[in-house]
């Protein structure tokens, strides 16, 4: 069945605001895990505007669940995730000034490093994934770079489903074929919410995992941390193929 993997960004921007520790970022991922998430996805930047490196390091240690650390595979993230040892590294190509994710990597025109990076991750027993566009030619390069998943970047699709676009999962099925086809793995993450989900999941329900953070949190302000997780969890129950 697809997983569900927290990110917990946005509660270390929450923390952030203010400084201290409140909200408990570490506190927030054991939480996480107790009320049934299956993973727990982190994104350092540079600036550690909201997750920080100490975070990271903070965590590992402490959850049961899949850790997944995600970012671009700057020299200082490199570091981080070869001390750490994840469970799962999402590379994904978002600049330092970047708001939030907002492209995939162009896996041809990256073939070389992108192929350096799986080598290097995978020698350390780390699962890595590549932060795609909804293009089966950028699965196929990320099969050629030694990728062991792929993860869909779903703005576009949220996009779509919004307006009312009857086919709007249909470029992201189709690169999702792609990447089993060549014996990819398949994750799926960028606002994604309750209420596209479960289209999402229907239509590819071989998905290993889905990452979700922001409408996450924004729904936990209103149902409460717990019950917003039961509730992505019925998503994909409902959805979902048992393997």
């Amino acid at each position: 069945m697809t997983r569900l993997s927290v990110n917990i960004n946005k509660i270390a921007t929450l923390r952030n605001a203010r400084g201290g520790d409140r909200p408990d970022v570490l506190q927030a991922a054991l939480d996480c895990e107790a009320f049934g998430a299956e993973g727990i996805t982190v994104h350092p930047r540079p600036d550690e505007r909201h997750i920080r490196y100490a975070d990271v390091r903070a965590i590992r240690p402490r959850i049961r669940t899949e850790f997944n650390i995600e970012g671009n595979p700057i020299p200082s993230f490199v570091d981080l995730v070869n001390e750490v040892i994840p469970d799962q590294v999402t590379l994904v190509p978002d600049g330092p000034d970047a708001l939030t994710s907002d492209a995939g990597w162009d896996t041809l025109r990256n073939r070389e490093f992108l192929t350096e990076m799986c080598r290097e991750f995978k020698s350390r027993g780390i699962r890595t994934s590549i932060f795609i566009d909804p293009d089966p030619a950028m699965a196929e390069g990320a099969a050629r770079c030694g990728a062991d998943r792929v993860e869909l970047y779903t703005a576009g699709y949220a996009e779509r489903f919004a307006a009312g676009d009857s086919d709007a999962v249909k470029p992201w099925l189709e690169t999702a074929l792609a990447a089993r086809s060549l014996g990819l793995g398949v994750n799926a993450g960028h606002d994604l919410d309750l209420d596209n989900l479960g289209a999402l999941i229907a239509a590819i329900p071989f998905t290993a995992e889905v990452s979700i953070g922001h409408a996450l949190i924004c729904d936990a302000l209103y149902l409460g941390l717990e019950k917003t997780i039961a509730a992505y969890l019925s998503v994909i129950q409902k959805n979902s193929l048992y393997l």
